[in-house]
């Protein structure tokens, strides 16, 4: 992650965090589900934060499985979901 998090989830277009660890087997079915995503839509911001490395930032939103997705918007969150999400799921979420 590159940034202050803080940050980067105040951004203008909604932010959406996909709290993941390397080891976490669901993790790697919604990683090219994240990058089909991120193919398709321009309107919002897809950021990854590995659990492992950034436990403070897990801790601080009640992150205890991964995956876990969080959608963000001017800081606030507007939805969260643990497991593994449709692309989809995730197409109607953001449109």
């Amino acid at each position: 992650m590159k940034g202050n998090f803080n940050t980067l989830i105040k951004d203008k277009k909604p932010v959406l965090v996909d709290f993941f660890a390397e080891w976490c087997g669901p993790c790697k079915a919604q990683a090219p589900i994240l990058k089909e995503l991120a193919k398709i839509t321009s309107d919002i911001r897809i950021i990854k934060i590995d659990i492992d490395k950034n436990p403070s930032i897990a801790q601080r939103f009640n992150v205890r499985s991964a995956p876990t997705l969080m959608l963000f918007k001017d800081g606030y969150t507007i939805w969260r979901q643990t497991g593994v999400v449709s692309l989809q799921q995730l197409k109607e979420l953001v449109s």
